[in-house]
């Protein structure tokens, strides 16, 4: 974080081009990113005389997208101080500036409002225990009020913000779900993968972290043997230690590492472990049935890249703060566990009735599909 930063007063001038006009975008991290990608690609195609500068809180994000072709410039944030923004604000002049869903930088914000630069919040959404609806959350609703306009994600939203005196927000939807929308049709090839997955039921476990690796290969080691399924297991930290920890707990299970495994490797292992960045939403394709990890932890992460290919969904307990995954559950196209006698059985049902998986398979698709439209709900208000 500290050494992206170095010498970015430098990059930037060399970067950029004073004739052009340049907008904004701001991600905390991958996450973000990708959230807000559909917005930007379509902020690009109606605007093709615009550059876009991309800009990134964390490594997470930055190291990953650092190369992507749909921004011009690209660069960690400069930390928030005065002459840091003053600087930066300078430099590229942005005739606008879209901060997707967090990350609140007071000065940045400030200097983009005195210089009457519209700032747009997109894809946000607002919960009751956070601090801008606390009594000493003054300071926190200041800088929701820098906002040109909030783009929310629930009506929910929208009525707390208006309780606190908030009145610029509308309710456009999620841009995740434009996002997914376009995977299933976007062209992917891996000849591995294909011969992983050939004439087999597969169970993608996405984003998996060690509380879910636990349950998985424990279901591996005791009942996977008697199905005729395999699994790809994509664990969240892909580092060599954690992934032989996942390859300790297998058994005797045939398993591969994506990285260093051919085709014929591949077609005879029953396990293969991505071991890679950037895959997963590609290889929810191969499934037939998903896992989705972090509900032990702190949430799970995105159910949607899942969903959209008309995957069931299968998720720990820590979801209730992700409006989709509730949605989901009522929609009958997820399920959610507890412990491993949860994961048992409702893999066991699933694999077992094919007519039920296909039912909740279709129901998940159709609810992504259902609730696309917030990057054109977005263009058409500024």
């Amino acid at each position: 974080m500290i050494e992206g930063r170095r010498n970015w007063k430098e990059k930037l001038q060399n970067a950029t081009d004073v004739n052009s006009t340049y907008v904004w975008f701001h991600c905390s991290s991958l996450g973000e990113f990708e959230q807000g990608r559909p917005l930007l690609e379509a902020y690009k195609a109606k605007n093709p005389g615009h550059k876009i500068v991309l800009t990134f809180f964390s490594p997470s994000g930055y190291e990953i997208r650092k190369n992507y072709s749909g921004a011009d410039i690209i660069l960690y944030l400069p930390f928030d101080t005065k002459n840091n923004v003053r600087f930066f604000l300078d430099i590229i002049n942005p005739e606008k500036a879209f901060f997707v869903k967090y990350d609140f930088w007071f000065r940045f914000l400030s200097g983009l409002q005195q210089r009457n630069i519209p700032v747009y919040l997109v894809s946000a959404i607002f919960r009751e225990n956070q601090l801008f609806f606390k009594w000493y959350g003054g300071w926190y609703r200041k800088l929701l009020k820098l906002f040109t306009m909030l783009f929310v994600q629930t009506d929910e939203s929208v009525e707390r913000l208006a309780r606190i005196g908030i009145h610029n927000a509308i309710k456009a939807g999620d841009t995740r779900f434009d996002r997914v929308t376009s995977l299933p049709s976007s062209e992917f090839n891996d000849p591995a993968l294909d011969a992983f997955a050939k004439d087999s039921k597969v169970i993608v476990c996405g984003s998996t972290w060690p509380p879910d690796e636990e349950l998985i290969s424990r279901y591996l080691r005791e009942e996977a043997v008697n199905h005729s399924v395999k699994f790809i297991i994509a664990p969240h930290e892909i580092h060599d230690k954690h992934v032989q920890q996942i390859i300790n707990g297998l058994g005797d299970n045939r398993f591969c590492r994506y990285t260093s495994t051919g085709k014929d490797e591949a077609a005879t292992a029953r396990i293969l472990i991505i071991d890679t960045i950037g895959k997963l939403s590609f290889v929810y394709r191969y499934g037939f049935l998903s896992y989705i990890g972090g509900g032990f932890g702190v949430g799970i992460h995105n159910t949607l890249e899942a969903a959209v290919y008309n995957l069931p969904v299968i998720f720990g307990p820590n979801f209730e703060k992700f409006n989709e995954a509730r949605d989901l559950i009522s929609e009958n196209a997820a399920f959610t566990i507890m412990d491993y006698t949860d994961l048992k059985r409702i893999l066991n049902e699933l694999i077992n009735d094919p007519e039920k998986t296909t039912r909740a398979g279709k129901a998940a698709g159709e609810y992504v599909r259902q609730h696309a439209g917030a990057t054109e709900t977005i263009l058409s208000h500024i």
